[in-house]
């Protein structure tokens, strides 16, 4: 096949899990061709099956923002037309699957008929799509689509609930290339960090509020009065500097490193003891599963689709949110000496079950399927 991929080319679990979906396609000798305005973080060339096209965002006086959607739309045409793409999967619901239907009208005109598949990440229906001034065009996308899917089932559950979709929604999971993320043979690093064998938490988002980052500090503080231990906080955002402040206020500083946005971040999971993420909200949590494939155990909230990765006492612990208290008595059971060989293998375990090779095939089945309706419905 040859798909398009339309995604946000960051660091945050969207674009990430759409380049490694396409970088997948490609190495099972799909074509592959993304679409955005800069090179996604992850992808690179030694795929002769991967294709960038750079949207152009011109500027013009006339107007106070550019006009990203219709510089997206009028490239997924030129794009669709001259490389003759059989598909177009666009993740997050706007602008990319509202863009899509504009492409996919000013196709139908020339005769070239598009499906377009939408993969709803989260952000795009729990934030930003409730939103009253975005919400009829989200719903809009959504029923407009001709395949949809979901990373969760708490996801599909959130979207019917709060948007009117009479569309299907195919649940499937975000995933791993465990050929990448395992555990590395970093004794050295984890020397350099804890010289006196204490226990290493890590934690990475991108350090907004609901990422509740406050927490991951105050349980390691408590922690720390307990056991030997150090922390390491990976990505950057708004909260950052009211996080290093907390730091000074707790005294605990010189225990703490801030590493900021890293690309191998495998190379940190591997010489973790424990994963922590007391987020307000996760439609899935991709990073935690990074972290159960090297090896890492998990410490969460219980909410949004991080149940159906996190296996309560077995994978970790699923804790209330804002609960410093629950979280500090599970993250010390975790990292009790005799528990804590038990919890590091059952996360690889429970890791493999989303390895790519597992979810890939969902992926191609559902575009075949959305070809073959999409064309029947237009030949009817």
């Amino acid at each position: 096949m040859k798909i398009g991929i339309v995604c946000y080319p960051t660091f945050g679990g969207s674009g990430v899990v759409a380049t490694e979906l396409g970088k997948a396609l490609a190495a099972k000798g799909h074509q592959i061709h993304f679409i955005t305005y800069s090179q996604p973080t992850r992808l690179d060339f030694f795929s002769e099956n991967l294709f960038y096209h750079e949207v152009d965002i011109k500027s013009y006086p006339l107007f106070e923002h550019a006009p990203y959607e219709l510089a997206l739309a009028s490239k997924m045409v030129n794009v669709v037309k001259y490389e003759q793409l059989d598909l177009l999967h666009v993740h997050y619901a706007i602008p990319h699957a509202s863009a899509a239907y504009m492409a996919k009208q000013i196709l139908k005109r020339q005769g070239i008929i598009i499906p377009v598949v939408t993969t709803l990440h989260g952000t795009d229906i729990t934030l930003v799509g409730k939103d009253p001034s975005y919400e009829p065009v989200v719903t809009f996308s959504i029923n407009e689509s001709d395949g949809v899917t979901a990373v969760s089932e708490d996801l599909k559950k959130d979207t019917l609930l709060h948007f009117d979709v009479d569309n299907h929604i195919e649940v499937i999971p975000n995933f791993i290339d465990l050929n990448r993320f395992k555990k590395q043979k970093k004794e050295h690093f984890k020397r350099a960090i804890c010289p006196n064998d204490e226990k290493l938490m890590v934690h990475t988002s991108n350090f907004r509020k609901v990422k509740r980052v406050d927490d991951v500090i105050r349980v390691f503080f408590e922690v720390r009065k307990v056991i030997p231990c150090k922390l390491l906080l990976v990505g950057d955002g708004p909260e950052r500097d009211k996080m290093e402040r907390l730091c000074r206020q707790l005294g605990t500083c010189e225990d703490i490193r801030f590493l900021g946005k890293l690309e191998a971040v495998e190379e940190v999971l591997s010489v973790a003891d424990l994963f922590i993420m007391p987020s307000e909200k996760e439609s899935f949590g991709l990073a935690a599963l990074e972290a159960m494939a090297c090896e890492v155990p998990l410490l969460t909230s219980n909410v949004g689709g991080i149940p159906e990765l996190n296996i309560n006492a077995e994978t970790g612990f699923l804790c209330e949110v804002g609960n410093i208290e629950e979280m500090t008595e599970k993250a010390l059971i975790i990292l009790d000496e005799k528990n804590l060989p038990v919890f590091k293998k059952n996360a690889l375990a429970r890791a493999k079950k989303f390895d790519v090779t597992a979810v890939l095939p969902l992926y191609e089945a559902f575009y075949t399927k959305t070809i073959e309706n999409t064309l029947l419905a237009e030949n009817q």
